[in-house]
């Protein structure tokens, strides 16, 4: 009875997470259709645009070119690059390019170690003088519109983060790239109706801002991705999606590129699944209770919820023959999953499969790592999104 209910358990954990959170949103967008966030174009205050790097002398020029062209009033717009201890010539072409730029309100921050992505942000905060702080990557080029569409979502005092569009622009280079842009396309139509509703649970690093006197230090492990709308949540603020405000990249187009990022990603599971309790009281987080527990919970037990499924499953299987059944379609899902790996075939619902399996199999890694105490804030970036 007892590994019936755990088995039942882990069953909900995964179908709620990955197809019935989903078609929930979906009656809800119905029943909430009028509810959609209005741009206010009026509002121009300053704005500090961030960009964050370590050793990106790859790209950094094309983005500092990139996020120039812009068509927010150039006497309200600062720039400020967070070079993360970098130790190539990203520097070096910074400082090149305000000599070449004088007109141009930008300003390199050299941090003195290497503790990563949100120490740098962290330290460069401090010299912004914007009332909205907009961050991005270095590999991330705008869309021309980008920063007034950021800003303009700003037009009620309880949003506080505001996420834009993230676009793969290399989707048929790879399987591993097809899949991720065929994931995250699904992901984006999920956040818009969170964000319409109420408050999305998580944004992305590409493109995002806050409003500047809301930021907050997060330690160096956490990422604002994760962090930022939870927080904000907690201190009775919303955390919006914008698709309008865009931003391009490339998707990982290897498999081992694609693994890392997403062990990367899950550092912090743990205290994320913690978080998912406390999200839980309804009375103070309202709607993003339901979203985060659907959206956040539920998927960071992803890879837990497999295992055990699987485990109770195996002993169930001599009792019954549904769970004979069971268990031989889980297997045959894994199997097809190691032939994805072996074969590095492209067709589509194997290559999806695989692509799921490695997605749970970072997970599993991840919490790993955390409790060996191998988490850290830094990381090597993945050469193929370059």
């Amino acid at each position: 009875m007892i590994l019936s209910i755990l088995f039942w358990l882990c069953a909900f954990v995964i179908g709620w997470g990955m197809i019935g959170y989903k078609y929930s949103l979906l009656i809800l967008d119905k029943i909430f259709k009028n509810r959609r966030n209005k741009n206010d174009y009026s509002y121009r205050p300053m704005v500090s645009v961030m960009i964050v790097a370590h050793n990106e002398e790859k790209v950094i020029r094309e983005k500092l070119d990139n996020v120039i062209n812009n068509n927010y009033p150039k006497d309200k717009i600062e720039y400020i690059v967070a070079s993360d201890n970098s130790t190539d010539n990203t520097n070096s072409i910074v400082k090149h390019f305000i000599k070449e730029h004088p007109e141009i309100k930008l300003y390199l921050h050299e941090t003195k170690e290497h503790k990563g992505k949100t120490n740098a942000q962290n330290e460069a905060q401090k010299k912004t003088n914007g009332e909205i702080l907009i961050m991005t990557d270095a590999n991330s080029m705008f869309e021309e519109n980008s920063i007034s569409e950021l800003v303009s979502s700003f037009n009620n005092s309880d949003v506080a983060y505001v996420s834009g569009r993230l676009q793969y622009i290399n989707a048929d280079k790879s399987t591993t790239a097809n899949s991720e842009s065929a994931y995250w396309e699904g992901e984006l139509k999920l956040r818009e109706i969170e964000s319409n509703i109420s408050s999305i649970t998580a944004g992305n690093g590409a493109i995002y801002a806050c409003r500047n006197s809301e930021y907050f230090d997060f330690e160096p492990i956490k990422c604002h991705d994760s962090s930022m709308p939870i927080y904000f949540a907690s201190q009775g603020k919303r955390a919006i999606y914008n698709h309008k405000a865009v931003a391009y990249e490339k998707a990982g187009e290897n498999i081992a590129d694609e693994f890392k990022r997403k062990v990367r990603m899950n550092r912090e599971i743990v205290p994320m699944i913690r978080n998912g309790i406390e999200t839980l009281n309804i009375k103070k987080y309202g709607w993003f209770s339901y979203f985060y527990f659907g959206h956040r919970t539920c998927r960071y037990l992803l890879g837990i919820s497999h295992v055990f499924l699987f485990l109770f499953n195996f002993c169930l299987a001599f009792k019954s023959k549904f769970y004979r059944v069971c268990f031989l379609l889980q297997s045959i899902f894994y199997i097809l999953g190691i032939l994805g790996h072996i074969f590095k075939t492209r067709n589509k619902y194997i290559s999806l499969i695989y692509y799921y399996c490695i997605t749970i199999f970072a997970q599993l890694v991840a919490i790993k790592k955390y409790f060996n105490g191998e988490s850290k804030a830094i990381w090597d970036k993945a050469e193929s999104t370059r």
